[in-house]
């Protein structure tokens, strides 16, 4: 006789036929004064254009979008804030390098 070969999940093994219903991503973050930080710089090539990358930062989502801010009117330049780094318009790394150096956020040499 030859064994069948069923397909789907038991759901009595804790699968849940239900995609929608994803877990929330609350992840507690350590919240570290500027001169604690490690930052480091990236430069990436989106379709055809260059974005500067700062990463990690350790601090609240609103005091990062308000250092965002403060940076961008500076600089007169474009960005966004993505989970633990910004991310700028354009090649400027050392521009952005020397602001958040003022403000007293490290580099990795």
């Amino acid at each position: 006789m030859a064994k069948v070969f069923e397909m789907g999940a038991n759901f009595e093994d804790g699968w849940s036929s239900d995609n929608k219903s994803k877990p929330s991503k609350m992840v507690d973050i350590e919240i570290k004064p500027p001169n604690k930080h490690q930052l480091y710089c990236a430069k990436e090539k989106r379709r055809g254009k260059i974005v500067t990358i700062i990463k990690p930062f350790y601090l609240h989502k609103n005091d990062l979008q308000l250092l965002m801010r403060e940076i961008k009117k500076s600089l007169g330049t474009g960005g966004t804030v993505k989970e633990d780094s910004l991310e700028f318009q354009g090649d400027i790394p050392k521009q952005v390098q020397k602001h958040l150096e003022a403000m007293g956020y490290p580099f990795k040499n």
